[in-house]
Formats: C-alpha cells, sequence, structure tokens
C-alpha cells in the first residue's frame, strides 16, 4: 500500500515566465467549419449534376435542388465526423438544417417582395397612382392616369374601424380569462381556439347573412370592417392570453400586499408590464385582417371613385383591388395591380413601425416627453420646498405657548 503510494507522480506546478496563456477562441464558427461547409456544397453539386446529367438524365429543377442538399447534409456529416465525436456532428448537422430551412424562408420572402416591386415598378413611378382614383380611367388609359387613393382610403378606414372593435374587445377578453378562471373561461378560450382557425370566407358569409341581408344595411366599408374583426378578435386574444400569463405572479402579489384590488393591479401593473406583447399581439390581428380578401369581396362592394364615408356605398379596399386589377386581361391593369400590392406592403410595414413605436416600450419606462414632465415636477417641488425653508418662524416660545396666553388678557 505504501509502495503504491509513492510511486504515484507529484503533482506539476506550472513553471512561471513562459509567457502568457494562450486566449481561447469561444466562438462557435471554426475554419475546419467552413471548409467542410465549401467541400460539401461543391461536392454535393458535382454528384448531383453526374447523376442528372450522365447516369439517369432527368429535367426536374426541384428534384435536382432536394437529391443536392440531400447529398450536401451526406457530405456534411461525413465531412465533420473526421474532427468531432457523435454528438457534435449530429449537432451541427442539425444546426445547419435549420439554418438553411431560415435562409430558405428569407429568400422565399426576398423573392416574393422583389417580384411584386418589380411588376408594379411602371405604376409605382407615377405620382398621380398615389393621388388619383379610378372613376375616370379606362382598361386603354396609359399609366400616366388614375391610381388607388381610393383603395388607400378604403383600406385605411376599414382597419381603423375594425382596430376600434378588436383592441378592446380582444384585450378585455384575455384578461378575463387570465383574472378570473373558471369553466366559462375555459369554455370561452376554447371556442376562441377554435375561431383562429376561422375561414375566412365564413367569417365574410356571417357579416354578409346577417348585417346585409337580416338587417338590411347595404354594403359599404363598415360591413366589411365587422367582417374583418371577426378575422382578427381570435387572433388578438389567443395572443394577448398567451402575453399576460407570461407576467409573473410576484407583480401582482406584490401589488395585492400594498392594498390594490384585483383591477386596479390589472391595469397598473399587469397592462404596462405585458404592453411590448400586447403590442405584438394586436400586430398580429392586424396582419391577419388588412391582407383579407374575400370578406371585404362579400361585404364592401367594388368601387372605382373615391368614397370617404365608410357608412354609405361600396368601399373598396387594397386587397381587394389587387385582386380586381390582375384578373383583368389588359396589361395595364395588372401592373397596376402589382403597384397595388407594393402599397399593400409598404401600408403594412408601416402600421407595423408605429405599433412598435407606440408600444414597444418596456415597464417602467418613461418616453422623453413623461421624463420632462417629471424633472418639471421635481423642480417646482424644489422650488416649493426652497420657499418654504426662507419663510420666517414665529419664535419658540411664542410657537409653544398656549393659545389661551397668545390670545391677550381675559376681558372678565
Amino acid at each position: 500500500m505504501t509502495t503504491d503510494v509513492l510511486e504515484q507522480p507529484a503533482t506539476v506546478l506550472p513553471v512561471a515566465g513562459n509567457g502568457p496563456e494562450t486566449r481561447r477562441s469561444t466562438s462557435t464558427v471554426h475554419a475546419s467549419d467552413l471548409l467542410a461547409l465549401a467541400g460539401a456544397a461543391a461536392g454535393s453539386l458535382s454528384l448531383t449534376a453526374l447523376l442528372f446529367v450522365w447516369v439517369a438524365p432527368f429535367d426536374s429543377v426541384l428534384g435536382f435542388v432536394v437529391v443536392a442538399y440531400l447529398c450536401f447534409l451526406g457530405l456534411y456529416a461525413t465531412l465533420v465526423s473526421f474532427d468531432e465525436d457523435g454528438p457534435a456532428v449530429r449537432d451541427k448537422v442539425a444546426a445547419v438544417v435549420w439554418q438553411s430551412l431560415a435562409l430558405l424562408l428569407l429568400g422565399a420572402l426576398v423573392m416574393v417582395v422583389a417580384f411584386t416591386l418589380w411588376r408594379g415598378r411602371s405604376a409605382l413611378v407615377h405620382l398621380n397612382f398615389f393621388t388619383e382614383d379610378m372613376s375616370s380611367t379606362g382598361p386603354l388609359e396609359p399609366l400616366s392616369k388614375g391610381g388607388m387613393v381610393h383603395a388607400i382610403v378604403g383600406t385605411l378606414w376599414q382597419i381603423a374601424i375594425s382596430l376600434l372593435v378588436t383592441v378592446p374587445l380582444g384585450l378585455s377578453c384575455a384578461v378575463f380569462l387570465n383574472e378570473v378562471p373558471g369553466r366559462y373561461a375555459r369554455f370561452v378560450r376554447t371556442i376562441v381556439e377554435a375561431m383562429t382557425a376561422l375561414p375566412s370566407i365564413v367569417a365574410g358569409l356571417f357579416i354578409y347573412a346577417t348585417v346585409i341581408l337580416m338587417l338590411g344595411f347595404d354594403k359599404s366599408g363598415l360591413a366589411a370592417a365587422l367582417a374583418l374583426s371577426v378575422m382578427m378578435l381570435p387572433i388578438i386574444i389567443r395572443a394577448a392570453d398567451v402575453v399576460l400569463r407570461l407576467v409573473p405572479g410576484s407583480l401582482r402579489e406584490a401589488s395585492y400586499a400594498l392594498g390594490a384590488s384585483r383591477w386596479r393591479t390589472v391595469w397598473t401593473v399587469v397592462l404596462p408590464t405585458a404592453r411590448s406583447g400586447l403590442t405584438t399581439a394586436v400586430i398580429l390581428g392586424t396582419a391577419r385582417g388588412i391582407g383579407e380578401t374575400s370578406p371585404v369581396l362579400l361585404t364592401s362592394g367594388v368601387n372605382a371613385g373615391l368614397n370617404a364615408d365608410p357608412f354609405n356605398g361600396p368601399q373598396i379596399s387594397l386587397p381587394l383591388a389587387t385582386f380586381d386589377l390582375v384578373r383583368s386581361p389588359q396589361p395595364s391593369f395588372i401592373v397596376r395591380g402589382f403597384g397595388t400590392a407594393a402599397l399593400l406592403m409598404a401600408l403594412v410595414l408601416l402600421l407595423f413601425v408605429l405599433a412598435r413605436v407606440a408600444g414597444g416600450r418596456g415597464p417602467g419606462e418613461l418616453t422623453r416627453g413623461q421624463r420632462h414632465r417629471r424633472v418639471l415636477a421635481s423642480r417646482r417641488d424644489v422650488q416649493r420646498m426652497s420657499a418654504r425653508a426662507r419663510r420666517p418662524h414665529p419664535p419658540t416660545g411664542a410657537r409653544h405657548r398656549p393659545a389661551a396666553d397668545r390670545s391677550g388678557p381675559n376681558p372678565a
């Protein structure tokens, strides 16, 4: 036993003076990874081209892409396995898969936006496209005449009315589902989750049957806004419900400990904490409603002139105008349709930016105007306290003398 202990090597301490320690790289991307990616890409393209050209000639572009991608994954896993073990190989292959899928989705999005802008460029370069309507423009008129101002106004009116309806109802319902649990809340949550998959044509038929046929209203922007509200409401409720669940329970408990009521806690603690998430919920609902065509087609009607009154007469929107123009056989109308689609994308982007500016602040974060008002209030408090400190005080004896002594001799 003693001999075994003595034969063990002694601990070797680091020798000082050998220079600074070599800095280790903490980056997740190494040169070997880049070389493996390049080699796998070149090898997959070569093997796929050999297979599709020499071995078995195919003419399917989609098949070429799929086979090349599968070969790329196999070659990349093989090259990485030379330097890494099994778990690291699986991890890197999975990272390449989800990064390539993200790149594919980004490429598809860029392609859609670029294709729409390219096809509608001839209409977008004319100022009249943004300032005129189509009331006096025929199918053979050049692009220098006519515009989409009537569709822009219709979309803004309809989405504004829809937001006025859905934002209070959606946020109130989400607060109810979180603050008043029970059987009825579970029933409402089930109905909301089922309505998120409601086809848009069903929402349009519902408003068409109830508002237009049963109540006798004409097709108008208001009817279209109600149809869009049916589509937007479950999206806002579901997203806001998830966001409100993420508010820490300790904040509610602290508010209750200070004596606040439940609804006071919701108004001053829960909603401000979840403001950015609630903004995202409204953005999701707006994105669902602003691009709908079939509910608007059934409820708003089609008009070629400007109608700024959403309560009377047909009022077209940008999605409906795009649908109506693109299905025309005239090339000028098709170009105007793609230009209208580009306008719709720009309008959606603008609404998203405004929503982020309005509700993107974190909990407790003040705007510039609120900070300025706080500073002014603090200055007024300092001036008031300074004036009170400079005010002359009565003598100590007079301040503590009884009231009967300060009133003078007794008349009796």
